[in-house]
């Protein structure tokens, strides 16, 4: 009589880092003999990896175990707001078992607990990538855990501790497995990728019978072998980001930077524990634009900051106005239970956070809408993304994916995800662009 394999259900929320976690433990537990099935009344169990960044995502996290408690009643939580497991407690006691982010090992001794695995020969071979949660075609590629950082508004280094680097090799060693495997887009995330490497003293490793250290600059060299593109996230404005500008400008690399600058004004950058040096960013800007003419930089900002003055408010639309970013995303503060930030003096009132936040998308989206109106009759590589009787969505190198814009393609229907494609810009609104192939179907590549 055959064994019929335990199943679990699985809730992923958060971060692109996050995610990265939940690829991981699902891969272990198909690697166990688990079935993942997409719905609480078809599991034996519930895994819920949370997110505990800000109250809106703690909302969300609690809410989401609620409702895997409520349908299924046998849960396990994971994540960052396992750190703040007493949250968790007080308001589920019945939970099985709680952990924080990467503690894959928790994860995998609660589910042994509520459900033995049983050994399955004939299992399906776990792919060498493990278990991706993106489509086939683009994969977030974790480069390192924590933060040196001790951004008053953040308790990410409190959740995920500090700068834990991956070794340059082994990081090579799974983009080059994701690229054979068919990924034509990897996206390079970590909570400061500038910051790669420095734990480890940038150590040396071989990788394709060559040496590279670890560091940004000499990974996004190996990265540029692999013939995909490659997309740098979460960037701090550190010198050595002008090193990669070459890679870009030899399209080695995608030209997109994502740099979180979160103010303009010198003494709130202070009150945040960010660099605050505002002309030197400007001048940096217009040197990266002088190098790689087509880069894409994108960046969020945090308005009604406390202390915020209507004048430090202002400072940050002027910077917005001359730095015409190209993406940007933006939040009101929101107080963070353990955030330093929480005990500065002169908060700012929600009204007028919520004002400044409208404000400040507006300036943007004017900003957003000319840059993409100068791209009208450009022709553009674009990744395929989908594609059906509408036309097709794509990206092109501006556009990451799910916090960018896209790319719709009229004549589009007969592509497939994962495909280049050359087109032409026909028209543009405020994030998006228009556009139809620019060769006939057959020379699509």
């Amino acid at each position: 009589m055959s064994q019929v394999s335990p199943k679990i259900g699985f809730v992923s929320l958060g971060c692109p880092k996050a995610l990265v976690d939940s690829e991981r433990i699902l891969t272990q537990l198909k690697v166990e003999g688990y079935e993942i099935v997409p719905s609480y009344q078809a599991a034996d169990a519930v895994v819920v990896n949370t997110c505990g960044f800000i109250d809106a995502a703690v909302q969300e996290s609690l809410d989401a175990i609620g409702e895997a408690l409520h349908e299924n009643g046998k849960v396990i939580v994971t994540g960052c707001l396992g750190k703040r497991s007493e949250l968790i407690r007080e308001a589920y006691p019945e939970v099985l078992s709680i952990s924080g982010p990467q503690d894959y090992a928790s994860v995998m001794s609660a589910v042994h607990t509520a459900l033995p695995p049983q050994h399955n020969p004939l299992l399906d071979i776990i792919p060498d990538t493990g278990i991706k949660l993106t489509p086939k075609h683009y994969a977030y590629l974790k480069i390192s855990e924590g933060c040196n950082h001790r951004c008053s508004f953040c308790i990410i280094p409190s959740m995920r501790g500090d700068l834990v680097s991956r070794p340059v090799d082994q990081v090579l060693l799974e983009a080059e497995k994701l690229a054979k495997g068919g990924v034509k887009e990897l996206l390079v995330i970590s909570q400061d990728t500038s910051a790669y490497g420095v734990d480890l003293k940038y150590a040396e490793r071989e990788w394709r019978g060559k040496a590279y250290r670890t560091r940004m600059t000499e990974l996004c060299q190996g990265l540029s072998e692999l013939g995909v593109w490659t997309r740098l996230h979460y960037v701090y404005p550190y010198p050595h980001v002008d090193e990669v500008m070459p890679l870009m400008a030899e399209g080695k690399l995608l030209p997109y930077l994502d740099i979180p600058f979160q103010h303009a004004s010198p003494r709130i950058l202070k009150l945040m524990k960010r660099p605050g040096n505002i002309d030197r960013t400007l001048e940096r800007i217009r040197n990266w634009r002088t190098a790689v003419p087509d880069i894409t930089l994108r960046s969020t900002f945090i308005v009604g900051f406390p202390g915020e003055t209507d004048a430090e408010f202002e400072e940050l639309l002027d910077f917005l106005r001359e730095a015409e970013l190209d993406r940007v995303g933006a939040f009101a503060y929101s107080p963070v239970e353990g955030a330093r930030a929480n005990d500065l003096p002169d908060p700012v009132s929600e009204e007028l956070k919520e004002d400044r936040l409208e404000r400040f998308m507006a300036v943007q989206a004017e900003i957003s809408a000319a840059k993409l109106q100068r791209k009208l009759g450009r022709t553009l590589t674009v990744l395929v993304d989908e594609a059906g009787a509408q036309g097709a969505v794509a990206r092109s190198s501006a556009d990451a994916p799910e916090i960018d814009g896209v790319v719709h393609i009229t004549d589009g229907q007969g592509l497939k995800p994962g495909q280049f494609v050359q087109v032409v810009v026909e028209d543009a609104d405020d994030h998006d662009l228009h556009a139809r192939l620019a060769q006939p179907l057959l020379k699509v590549v």
